[in-house]
C-alpha cells in the first residue's frame, strides 16, 4: 500500500510537540486536560522504564509543576486520591523527553508544510458583546482542526472525514430512489410558510407513522400532532424553549449538541446521567426509574444512540413508555431510526411511535426528518410528531426562533412519504450501510481493534472506537487524532460527547480519553481512504499485527 507523496520539509525536533500544545489550547477549558492526561500517561511510562539507579538525583522533583499549568476551573481534585501532577512544560529536560517521544521523527512521520493550530478566539482583539467562552461542537472542532492543516469541506480532495455525522449524499446506492435535480416554483411558495409547516407534508408526516407504526392502534396522528423545522437543533432548540421548572435527564454519552443547547436555555435544571464503559454504555431501565424516583419531569436521549451506534430494544421502549408515560416527558431523537440492521435489512426501523397509546395524550416528541434517512442534510427538513398541545407551542416557539422550514421544499419532499417508497429506500439504505460498516470493522479487526457481538454497532452510521489497547500517544483521542489529522484522516474525540453544560457536571471519572467516534456515512472510497490513513499510522507505532504489517 503506496503512501500518499506529501510535499517535505526539514524536520523540526519541537514541531510535533508544539502542535500538541496548540491543539490543547484550542479545547474547551473543561476538556483541556485531555492533553495533560497524556502526557501523565508518558512521564509514567517513562518512569516505569527508567530503573531507579539510572535516575538522576531529584529528577522526580523536575518533572512536574507544583501548580497546575491550566486553568483552575479545567478540572477538580477528587477527594481521596493523590493530587493531579501536572508536567511543568519549562523543565528543559522534561520538554526535550516529550519532544522525543511525540516527536514524528521516533515513529517515522514526515514533515508537512502546514500552519501551527491556533485557538479559535485571538483574546488580543477586542470584540464587544461577543462571548469568547462559548465553546464548538465536537464535529465543527474537529473540522476546524483539519482546516488549519489543510482540509477545505468544499473540496475534499485526499482528505477523508470519519468525523462528519452526514450520510453520503449522492445518487449511487442500488434500489434507491433518485432525488431530484430540480425543483418548480409556482408563484404560491414565495410566500412564508407557516411556523408549523407546510399543511400537505404535516398531513404526509402523520399518514406515514400511522402506517408504519400505528395500523392497529385506534389513536392516530394527524397534522396537528406534526410540526415541521429547519433541522434537527432547530427543533430541539424549539423543543427546549417550551420546556419549563423541570429536572431534565440526559445520558452520557450522548449527541455533542445537546452540551450546547442544554448550556443556553436557562429555563429548566439539566441532571447529566453517566452510563457505563463495561457493559458498552447500554441504557438500562433501572437508571431511568432512578431519575423518576428523584424528580425527573423530562428526559432528552438519542434513539438508537450516537455515538455508540446502538439501540433499545423493542421490549426496552416499551417498557420505558410504560414506566414515563404519566410523570415525565420523552424527548426522543430518532434521526438514526432507519439505520437499523437486527432485522434482516427489511426495511424495517424502531420508533417510540409505535408505543404510544393515546397520541396526544402521552407525553412524548418524536424528531427525525430528511436529513439521514433520506441522505438530505443541506435541505433542511425535519419534524417533531407529538401532542396537539406541544405543537402548538413548538409553533409558537418557531415565530420566534428561526421563522419556518423553506417553503418550496417542503412542498417537494411530500411525495417521498409515501410509505411504501420509503420502505423500498430504507431497505436500499440499510443494505449498503451495512455493507460499509462491515467493510470498516472488518479493516480494523485486521489493525488489532477488539469488536465483540456488544461492540458493533446494530444501527446508526457511528463506531464509537476504543483506543485503549494502543501504545503511548495513540491510546489517548487527542493523541489518535492527532496523528490522524497528518494522514488527512479526521474523527472525532470521544470527549466531545461528555454532555457538560456550563462545566457543573463532575468529569474526572467518565471523560472518554480513549475513544473516537468514526463515522461511516461517507461514500466507500473514503472510507477506504481513512481506514489506509489509520494503518499507515499504526505501522509507523509498531502496533500493527504481524501479518498485517508484513503485507506493507
Amino acid at each position: 500500500m503506496s503512501k500518499p507523496q506529501f510535499k517535505v520539509d526539514t524536520p523540526n525536533d519541537e514541531e510535533s510537540l508544539v502542535e500538541f500544545e496548540r491543539l490543547e489550547l484550542s479545547l474547551p477549558p473543561a476538556l483541556q486536560r485531555s492533553a495533560s492526561s497524556l502526557i501523565d500517561v508518558i512521564q509514567s511510562e517513562a518512569r516505569a522504564a527508567t530503573p531507579d539507579a539510572q535516575r538522576a538525583p531529584g529528577s522526580e522533583s523536575h518533572l512536574v509543576s507544583p501548580q497546575p499549568q491550566h486553568p483552575k476551573d479545567a478540572y477538580q481534585q477528587v477527594p481521596g486520591r493523590p493530587p493531579q501532577a501536572t508536567p511543568n512544560l519549562k523543565n528543559t529536560n522534561f520538554r526535550q523527553h516529550l519532544i522525543s517521544r511525540l516527536s514524528k521523527l521516533e515513529n517515522g512521520r514526515e514533515s508537512s508544510p502546514i500552519p501551527v493550530p491556533k485557538p479559535r478566539f485571538d483574546d488580543t482583539t477586542y470584540k464587544p458583546a461577543l462571548n469568547t467562552k462559548q465553546s464548538s461542537t465536537g464535529v465543527l472542532w474537529a473540522t476546524e482542526r483539519a482546516s488549519e492543516y489543510g482540509y477545505d469541506s468544499e473540496h475534499v480532495g485526499e482528505w477523508a472525514n470519519l468525523g462528519q455525522g452526514a450520510p453520503e449524499h449522492g445518487d449511487s446506492i442500488p434500489g434507491s430512489f433518485p432525488r431530484p435535480t430540480e425543483i418548480k416554483l409556482p408563484v404560491d411558495y414565495r410566500e412564508y410558510a407557516p411556523t408549523a409547516g407546510v399543511k400537505q407534508l404535516r398531513e404526509a408526516v402523520a399518514n406515514y407513522y400511522n402506517v408504519t407504526y400505528r395500523q392497529d392502534k385506534p389513536s392516530k396522528y394527524t397534522y396537528k400532532n406534526v410540526c415541521i423545522v429547519p433541522g434537527g437543533r432547530a427543533g430541539l432548540t424549539r423543543i427546549a424553549s417550551i420546556i419549563s421548572d423541570v429536572y431534565l435527564s440526559f445520558f452520557l454519552p450522548d449527541y455533542t449538541a445537546y452540551s450546547e443547547l442544554i448550556a443556553t436555555m436557562k429555563n429548566f435544571s439539566p441532571i447529566p446521567v453517566p452510563l457505563k464503559e463495561a457493559d458498552n454504555f447500554e441504557m438500562h431501565l433501572e437508571l431511568i426509574k432512578d431519575e423518576l424516583t428523584r424528580g425527573m419531569g423530562a428526559l432528552l436521549t438519542s434513539n438508537p444512540r450516537n455515538p455508540t451506534g446502538n439501540c433499545m430494544s423493542r421490549d426496552q421502549l416499551s417498557k420505558l413508555h410504560h414506566m414515563c408515560r404519566e410523570k415525565c416527558l420523552l424527548i426522543m431523537d430518532e434521526f438514526y431510526s432507519h439505520y437499523y440492521y437486527d432485522e434482516g435489512c427489511t426495511g424495517s426501523s424502531i420508533s417510540s411511535a409505535e408505543y404510544i397509546e393515546d397520541v396526544n395524550h402521552d407525553p412524548v416528541l418524536i424528531l427525525n426528518g430528511l436529513t439521514k434517512a433520506f441522505r438530505l442534510p443541506g435541505w433542511r427538513i425535519c419534524w417533531v410528531v407529538g401532542p396537539e398541545d406541544y405543537i402548538t407551542a413548538l409553533s409558537s416557539a418557531g415565530s420566534f426562533l428561526d421563522g419556518g422550514s423553506n417553503s418550496p421544499l417542503q412542498h417537494v419532499a411530500v411525495d417521498f412519504l409515501e410509505p411504501l417508497k420509503v420502505k423500498n429506500e430504507m431497505k436500499a439504505l440499510q443494505m449498503h450501510f451495512k455493507m460499509k460498516r462491515d467493510y470498516v470493522i472488518g479493516r480494523l479487526t485486521k489493525m488489532g481493534f477488539p469488536f465483540t457481538e456488544k461492540t458493533i454497532p446494530n444501527s446508526t452510521f457511528y463506531l464509537w472506537l476504543n483506543l485503549s489497547h494502543l501504545p503511548g500517544k495513540l491510546g489517548n483521542a487527542l493523541g489518535f487524532f492527532h496523528e490522524c489529522l497528518h494522514e488527512r484522516v479526521i474523527v472525532v474525540p470521544g470527549f466531545f460527547f461528555l454532555i457538560n453544560p456550563q462545566n457543573l457536571a463532575h468529569i474526572e471519572e467518565i471523560i472518554w480519553y480513549h475513544f473516537v467516534r468514526i463515522s461511516y456515512g461517507p461514500e466507500l472510497h473514503h472510507l477506504e481512504a481513512g481506514m489506509d490513513g489509520i494503518e499507515r499510522i499504526l505501522l509507523r507505532f509498531g502496533c500493527l499485527p504481524y501479518e498485517v504489517e508484513n503485507t506493507k
